[in-house]
């Protein structure tokens, strides 16, 4: 029988084999651009694709979605900013929940308008801790969900978080500084939550280099995402598919 996509991120996860993911914002990508995008990631042998972002139309939306499905080498994910950022063409679904925060919109409120449409689209869904990250400036995660990202400082803030979701039974956890945050999760912070977790880490925004997705890798890291590097400059991606390994 197929693994789902949780699945498959939990058994790489228990042979300790790194995943790297790219986020694509349909805002901030062409067709054109898009589709070169997908070529080289396909030939780097990227592990996922991730869709979303906070300020999206329903059309750029569902376009970037028809050309990302359309090759069928690499899973599309949903990261959805809001209910609406919903496609029963993508392989799952990050059910995301705004743990660190306590803004009940983006704990509950999203998830309850969109569930009619999900059980609809019988798409695989993925419950997912977020957390976010003070990544050194305001993103738009934070002002559009009114949340205070969680001090770099304190760690143990998003361990014990982390590890209350994992009770409330969600499948992973995403710690998140931001789309084009100054700075990456702290290392300290990632290896603070996989000490305190057993479920899979994903790790996002302001990782700008090569190296950095390799230390969040060593510090504990499952799955690195990366957006604003590669959209600034798309020749990075074979250096970050390196350092997977």
């Amino acid at each position: 029988m197929k693994m789902t996509v949780a699945q498959a991120i939990q058994a790489k996860k228990k042979q300790n084999i790194k995943q790297l993911g790219i986020l694509i914002d349909p805002d901030k990508m062409d067709a054109a651009k898009l589709s070169a995008l997908l070529q080289n990631a396909i030939q780097v042998k990227v592990d996922f694709i991730l869709v979303g972002g906070s300020l999206v139309s329903r059309n750029q939306f569902e376009n970037c979605i028809e050309i990302c499905t359309a090759q069928q080498d690499i899973p599309v994910l949903l990261f959805p900013g809001n209910h609406l950022q919903l496609s029963a063409k993508a392989n799952a679904l990050l059910l995301l929940s705004l743990v660190s925060g306590r803004n009940p919109e983006y704990l509950i409120g999203q998830h309850i308008a969109a569930a009619p449409s999900i059980r609809e689209s019988n798409i695989e869904v993925i419950s997912t801790a977020y957390l976010l990250i003070d990544g050194g400036k305001p993103t738009a995660v934070s002002y559009l969900s009114n949340t205070a990202p969680i001090p770099v400082d304190k760690p143990e803030i998003a361990a014990i978080t982390a590890a209350a979701a994992e009770m409330l039974g969600m499948n992973m956890c995403y710690l998140e500084a931001g789309s084009g945050a100054l700075y990456p999760v702290p290392l300290e912070m990632i290896r603070a939550v996989r000490k305190n977790t057993a479920f899979p880490i994903i790790c996002g925004g302001g990782i700008k280099k090569p190296e950095q997705a390799r230390a969040a890798f060593e510090a504990g890291a499952d799955l690195v995402i990366v957006g604003t590097a590669i959209e600034e400059d798309e020749d990075t991606l074979q250096a970050f598919a390196q350092s997977r390994y």
